[in-house]
C-alpha cells in the first residue's frame, strides 16, 4: 500500500483554491514526485512530507504550470546539504532548462542529479526501477513533448502455508524464505521439497497512473490499463470539446472513457479549469461514465491498494 496525495489540480492558472499541477506519492518512507508546479515546495510543507525523502521526481513536459517549482525545490536540496543522488525525468531539455538556472548547474549542487531525459518520439521507457517498484513513461498527446507515467509496485512473494509446511518437514526460517521464492529445499532427513502445495501464487501490487496534460490516446490507455488509481486531466466539461481538442487537453467525459477502456478501480480528476468554480459538473459528466470518479481533493491522502487476489 502507498498513500497519492495531490498537491496541486489546477489548469495553468492558478486560483484561490487550486494551485498548479504537482502529486506526490509516498511508499515506505520514500517520497515521489510527479510534475512541480509553482508553490510545489510549499505544498509539501503542507501536507506534512519531508522533502529529504524525496527519490525522484517525474516531469511530463515543460510548460511552466509544471515545471516553475522546480527550481525553488532544488535550490532548497541544496541549502539543506542533501547529498544522496535524485532522479529527474522528463521530455527532451529539461536538464538545459533546470541545470541552466543560477545556483542549479552540476557544480554549484552538493548532490547528484540523474537525469533521465525522454527523446522525442520515444514509445516505452522504464525511467526509475528499484528492487519493489517501477516507474514507466509513455507518450500522450499534446501541443508539445509529453509522458504520462505509471509507478507500480512489483509482485510480491506468494503467501506459504505454515501449517502445511511444518507437517512436511520444514523447520527452519531460511527453508521458508526459498520456499516463497519458490525454490526446492533439502530437508534435514534427505528429502528435497518444492513450493508445490505449500506457495500461493505471486501477488501483485499496487499500480498508480499520472496521465496529463493529453488528449485521450493510446499512451494515457496503456499507462492506465488496470491501474488501481488513475490521475488523468479533466480541463473541461464536454460541452467545450472542441477547446479540448485546440489546446491539446481532455474532457471529464473522456477522462472516465479511458478509465473504462483501461480497466482502472478509481479515477480521480484534476488539472480544472479556472472557469470551474465548483468540479461538480466535471464530476457528474465522468460519472455517467465511470461511477468511481472524483474530482482530486488538494493535500488528501489517497490510499493505493492492489485488488484482491480474486478480482
Amino acid at each position: 500500500m502507498f498513500e497519492v496525495i495531490p498537491l496541486g489540480t489546477g489548469a495553468a492558472i492558478p486560483t484561490r483554491h487550486r494551485h498548479l499541477s504537482a502529486c506526490a506519492l509516498r511508499r515506505e518512507g520514500r517520497l515521489f514526485l510527479f510534475d512541480g508546479g509553482e508553490g510545489t515546495q510549499h505544498r509539501l510543507l503542507e501536507a506534512g512530507l519531508n522533502r529529504s525523502r524525496l527519490e525522484a521526481v517525474f516531469v511530463t513536459h515543460l510548460h511552466g504550470d509544471h515545471l516553475f517549482g522546480l527550481p525553488g525545490l532544488l535550490t532548497t536540496l541544496a541549502l539543506l546539504e542533501r547529498t544522496r543522488p535524485l532522479t529527474v525525468a522528463g521530455p527532451p531539455g529539461i536538464e538545459r532548462v533546470l541545470s541552466g538556472l543560477p545556483g542549479l548547474a552540476r557544480s554549484d549542487l552538493p548532490f547528484e542529479v540523474r537525469w533521465v531525459e525522454l527523446a522525442e518520439g520515444f514509445t516505452h521507457r522504464i525511467v526509475y526501477e528499484t528492487d519493489d517498484v517501477t516507474v514507466e513513461a509513455r507518450p500522450l498527446d499534446h501541443r508539445v513533448v509529453c509522458a504520462g507515467y505509471r509507478f507500480e509496485e512489483k509482485p510480491r512473494l506468494g503467501s506459504i502455508d505454515g501449517e502445511a509446511a511444518r507437517a512436511a518437514g520444514v523447520t527452519e526460517g531460511w527453508q521458508y524464505e526459498a520456499l516463497k521464492r519458490r525454490e526446492t529445499v533439502t530437508l534435514a532427513d534427505g528429502t528435497r521439497l518444492g513450493p508445490a502445495g505449500l506457495v500461493g501464487p505471486e501477488r501483485p501490487g499496487a499500480a498508480f497512473a499520472y496521465v496529463l496534460d493529453t488528449r485521450p490516446c493510446e499512451g494515457g490507455r496503456l499507462l492506465a490499463r488496470g491501474a488501481d488509481l488513475l490521475v488523468h486531466e479533466a480541463t473541461f466539461t464536454h460541452d467545450l470539446h472542441a477547446s479540448a481538442e485546440r489546446t491539446g487537453h481532455s474532457t471529464a467525459r473522456e477522462a472516465a472513457e479511458v478509465a473504462a477502456h483501461a480497466g482502472a478501480r478509481r479515477l480521480l480528476l484534476t488539472h480544472i479549469s479556472a472557469r470551474y468554480a465548483d468540479p461538480a459538473p466535471l464530476v457528474a459528466e465522468a460519472r455517467a461514465v465511470f461511477p468511481d470518479a472524483d474530482a482530486a481533493e488538494e493535500l488528501r491522502r489517497y490510499e493505493v491498494a492492489p485488488r484482491p487476489a480474486s478480482a
